[in-house]
């Protein structure tokens, strides 16, 4: 599969995995402490920064009851309404400006995630680079459509979805005219747990669908995200705060700065690691043949004199025969005195 670029980074199975940091609510309110996350995260190495472009009112409905009240004691968010929710988490759109130029200044791509239509116009309005569908979208095929529809790149977090409503995503965006597409796995809890994770799915998913794809992570550290690079992920996205002690809607499961620094290097590790399918010896390992064992002559030998376990080893270094020669030597004749250390070589034997 070709790679294709978002930007400036090239993204496939041939380059460094393309690590997302995801700001989403953990700015508080306060565009400096945006802006600080910004530069964190690219200290931290992240290729990109992503927001989420909605406000309460594209998002819900201003109620505070029934289906309107999050109510299961086990949510992170348990006791408020979904308007007060997404009032207090949305990154004010006169914010993402200024973001996004930050971002760029330090050599990181940004770009967000829309939830209705108004979102995509503006963020067109910003011309960004890429766009992503959150897991809780992916059926929302008109949105799907009108982004798709704008020719750039198209991630998209599988979360919840079945293969069946994959397919139809899918299908709708590459009719729409998305031509360079990426699948996240993801598992739509918060915080995820390793246990629920199901990175497998990640080498299922482009022999399905014939796409790059990678991990929306929710899950605590790092581990996850290595694992699913070894299984072929391509994008990884994590939620990233300054602080997590300094709260925030997304806090509880986002990595800090230090955190998401060792993501960025342990990803690369992990695919630097994949290599290709190789056995024998590397170039980089060919010094390391000396280490192996080999014959050696064990004491001082006469011409004439029969090899023995006593006056033959297999013993290091590798400079000699290899011990796999030992039953063959047994009992034969030294062609010549032998100083005890001698590495053994046929030419030595009668």
């Amino acid at each position: 599969m070709s790679s294709f670029k978002i930007g400036h980074r090239s993204i496939g199975a041939q380059v460094p995995p393309f690590i997302i940091a995801e700001m989403s609510g953990n700015h508080n309110q306060s565009l400096e402490v945006a802006l600080q996350i910004v530069e964190a995260a690219a200290r931290a190495g992240a290729h990109a920064l992503k927001l989420q472009t909605y406000t309460a009112d594209t998002m819900t409905l201003d109620l505070s009851e029934g289906d309107f009240f999050i109510k299961d004691p086990n949510s992170l968010w348990a006791g408020t309404s979904l308007y007060d929710l997404y009032e207090k988490a949305h990154t004010p759109w006169e914010w993402h400006a200024p973001i996004f130029a930050r971002a760029k200044a330090l050599g990181m791509l940004a770009f967000s995630t829309p939830f209705d239509e108004t979102a995509v116009d503006f963020l067109e309005s910003l011309d960004v680079p890429a766009y992503k569908i959150a897991s809780f979208e992916n059926t929302d095929l008109p949105l799907i459509r009108r982004v798709a529809a704008t020719g750039k790149p198209l991630i998209i977090s599988t979360g919840m979805a079945s293969i069946a409503e994959l397919d139809e995503t899918v299908r709708a965006a590459r009719q729409a005219g998305c031509k360079d597409l990426v699948l996240l796995k993801c598992t739509s809890t918060y915080p995820a747990t390793p246990v629920n994770s199901n990175v497998r799915t990640i080498a299922h998913l482009r022999e399905l669908f014939g796409c790059e794809v990678g991990l929306s992570d929710h899950s605590m550290g790092v581990g996850v995200s290595v694992a699913a690079v070894a299984l072929g992920a391509t994008v990884v996205e994590k939620h990233f705060t300054l602080d997590r002690a300094a709260g925030g809607v997304d806090a509880s499961f986002s990595l800090e700065p230090a955190e998401l620094a060792a993501l960025v290097i342990e990803t690369e590790r992990a695919w630097q690691a994949l290599g290709q399918v190789h056995y024998g010896v590397t170039e980089a390992e060919r010094k390391s043949l000396v280490y192996r064992r080999s014959l050696y002559v064990t004491q001082d030998m006469n011409p004439g004199d029969a090899f023995t376990p006593q006056n033959l080893r297999a013993i290091r270094p590798g400079l000699g025969l290899a011990p796999k020669h030992a039953e063959s030597v047994m009992g034969r004749c030294a062609r010549q005195a032998i100083a005890r250390g001698t590495p053994l070589a046929w030419a030595l034997v009668e």
